[in-house]
């Protein structure tokens, strides 16, 4: 029988590709997603509808661990990526990251131990490693999270790799640097920029000095699939990037190319991180991933781009220009 699968966060921007993905290589795909009042399941409304027609929409809270608990029941594999991601409010509103982030990583463990899952993958982030001492950064450098969000995502990490050590929960760690695409929110830096660039050609943002290693969404996905079914990677972490850092301001200018505009860039310091939270450039070290996963990212930075372009332009009326990243 085909394997049964869950992924929480499945209405999130990762999670709706990865939902896509997984059954369009002929898996069964339970979707956790958050529940609302009105119904919406976030950016799973944008799959596909025959796709969509192969999934198994649940809608509750991961932070209610009764209801994760009759979620991961049934599952084989567990796709793990629930959480609050964005950073500013993490300044803000720091509790509710460490209910959802810490304390429904947790309700996921112990209900993937319940249930005796093959195998649970555990979505990390690049940001757990705060300003780095040297670049690319493989999985060995020590963790020293710069933000709220950042510490929450650290602390759910060690929480799942004490899970492998203390009961031998078969979970994984996988650690993808910045991820971008289609469906993305103006939260992140991308998608504000194509976004400002669309309504206006002026561009305002924070520090365009900042360095990332940019990650198609398609080959994130890939990833976190190739982490479910490889053998002996239990109790790893492991990172998905292109081992490439591309400064703010370049993808100004290639986005610029793409378009065939001018775009001008303001400062705005509304839109800076604290200084001493602010992480100056993230780089991967993906040796381990094609070494025990066999993955390589298949997209470069300017295709990945112009596909994010064009959805966007496709879909202008969901993005507000005064929307942006910090």
């Amino acid at each position: 029988m085909t394997p049964q699968v869950l992924v929480t966060g499945a209405g999130g921007f990762i999670g709706s590709h990865l939902v896509e993905s997984l059954v369009r290589a002929g898996t069964r795909v339970r979707a956790f997603v958050h529940y609302n009042s009105a119904g919406r399941r976030g950016h799973l409304d944008d799959v596909p509808r025959d796709i969509l027609a192969n999934v198994e929409i649940v809608s509750g809270d991961i932070a209610d661990r009764s209801c994760v608990e009759a979620a991961v029941r049934g599952s084989d594999h567990v796709f793990h990526l629930a959480a609050l991601i964005g950073i500013p409010y993490s300044y803000r509103a720091a509790e509710s990251y460490v209910r959802t982030n810490i304390d429904g990583t947790l309700n996921i463990l112990e209900a993937c131990r319940a249930a005796g899952v093959s195998r649970l993958v555990h979505t990390s982030t690049s940001e757990v490693y705060g300003s780095p001492e040297s670049v690319p950064i493989d999985e060995s450098h020590k963790l020293k999270p710069q933000s709220p969000y950042a510490a929450t995502k650290a602390a759910a990490d060690l929480l799942a790799l004490s899970y492998r050590a203390s009961f031998e929960l078969p979970v994984v760690v996988v650690r993808p640097f910045n991820t971008y695409g289609p469906r993305q929110s103006a939260r992140a830096v991308i998608p504000t920029i194509i976004t400002q660039a669309l309504a206006t050609g002026r561009i305002r943002l924070g520090s365009t000095d900042t360095i990332r290693d940019f990650l198609f969404v398609a080959d994130t996905a890939a990833g976190f699939r190739a982490a479910s079914t490889a053998p002996d990677v239990e109790g790893s972490v492991i990172q998905l990037g292109t081992g490439t850092g591309t400064p703010i301001h370049a993808i100004v200018d290639t986005a610029a190319t793409i378009l065939g505009q001018t775009l001008d860039v303001e400062a705005d310091e509304h839109r800076v991180r604290p200084v001493a939270s602010e992480v100056d450039r993230l780089v991967c070290c993906a040796d381990r991933a094609k070494r025990l996963l066999g993955w390589t990212p298949e997209v470069n930075l300017t295709t990945g781009l112009t596909r994010t372009i064009e959805w966007i332009r496709r879909h202008a009326d969901r993005y507000r220009p005064e929307e942006y990243a910090v």
